[in-house]
């Protein structure tokens, strides 16, 4: 099974209506597709959206990246000894967690259709179907509060809620509106996406656990570099508080789990570098007692099933964070994980499940 060719094509996708946290706003997804072909006529698909704030990767970088750096290393190597290929991947270069993500992605694809098997259950099959959150943007008070009533409405029963943007004042009302405008019908998590500083953090915290908002957990508070800082907050709250930013690779998660700086860990394929790296992540959590959340960037439907496969696959997996798709004004993707509102479906075809990518006939050829 020698890899013979490696593709990559940039894409843009319209979003239904901006994507606002306390670090960008964005109205489209960007992000490079890669296809991978092999001797035996098998294709792989990847996936890389570019997320300059939080991976530092740009399209620019991640089909540099892929076409440059990457394709020479792994072209004319034997999938069938995926230890030694993934390992020349993750040595390829320093950084560019995107971009090894999406061939990564690629390579996973492969190997579960040469097993003639769903990702899922190669990597572990613990479930077959997900329930996904849905991110309400920051704005204002009064539109989060309409946007999360539509979202209730249309049968998302964990809303996942985007802070930090703004004074804790301002976030606090926003928690206040939107509890007001759907009850306790729904979970409410808090993603302040590095937006507050310790005091902020511990203040805002505080008083929403007094005034009874019943938040489930708090995302990434405090700047990723911050440690000591995650884990003051941490110490000092009842919340549960979720790393995110803080763990793109397993020696970050492992610094995070040996000082208990947080109570949960957000994996994200475009940090860790794909499902290799993930795996290790998840698997240290696990043994210190920690559960996962797998999460996504704006990502279109193809790289999100194989975060979804991923996530399904893993007991300590308990949380997921999959709503980037329907945000899409188009789809663009046959096959893969199905969605009828919250619930996710794992397809039952090898691989990924993908049979057809119309994105790529449309993208920018590299």
């Amino acid at each position: 099974m020698i890899i013979q060719n490696i593709e990559a094509r940039r894409i843009a996708v319209p979003l239904k209506k901006p994507f606002k946290t306390a670090l960008r706003t964005v109205d489209h997804l960007y992000s490079v597709l890669v296809k991978i072909t092999c001797d035996n006529g098998m294709v792989g698909w990847g996936e890389a959206s570019a997320t300059v704030v939080i991976t530092g990767d740009s399209i620019q970088s991640i089909e540099a990246a892929i076409l440059q750096t990457i394709k020479p290393q792994l072209v004319g190597l034997n999938l069938l000894a995926h230890e030694h290929v993934f390992h020349t991947l993750h040595q390829s270069m320093v950084g560019n967690s995107s971009a090894k993500a999406a061939v990564d992605i690629a390579l996973y694809d492969l190997l579960a259709q040469r097993a003639n098997l769903p990702l899922y259950q190669l990597l572990g099959g613990y479930r077959d179907e997900l329930e996904t959150n849905y991110t309400v943007s920051v704005n204002s008070p009064e539109e989060m509060g309409e946007d999360a009533a539509a979202y209730l409405k249309d049968g998302f029963h964990v809303l996942k809620i985007k802070v930090g943007k703004d004074d804790i004042e301002e976030d606090i009302v926003r928690i206040q509106q939107i509890r007001k405008t759907v009850g306790n019908q729904v979970k409410i998590r808090l993603d302040a996406n590095q937006g507050w500083n310790v005091k902020e953090a511990i203040v805002s915290i505080r008083k929403m656990e007094d005034m009874g908002l019943g938040i489930e957990l708090v995302e990434q508070p405090v700047k990723a570099h911050d440690l000591e800082g995650l884990k003051r907050v941490t110490d000092a709250v009842d919340t549960p508080i979720m790393a995110d930013e803080s763990v793109f690779s397993p020696a970050q998660a492992l610094e995070v789990l040996r000082n208990r700086a947080a109570d949960m860990i957000n994996i994200k394929l475009m940090k860790a570098g794909g499902i290799f790296k993930a795996q290790l992540i998840n698997q240290m959590a696990e043994e210190h007692g920690i559960p996962c959340m797998v999460g996504s960037m704006v990502e279109s439907r193809l790289s999100v099933s194989a975060a979804a496969h991923f996530a399904a696959s893993k007991r300590n997996i308990t949380r997921y964070d999959f709503d980037a798709p329907l945000m899409l004004l188009r789809d663009g993707v046959e096959g893969g994980v199905t969605y009828e509102g919250r619930k996710m479906t794992m397809p039952q075809a090898p691989g990924l499940g993908i049979r057809s990518v119309s994105l790529w006939e449309e993208g920018e050829q590299g």
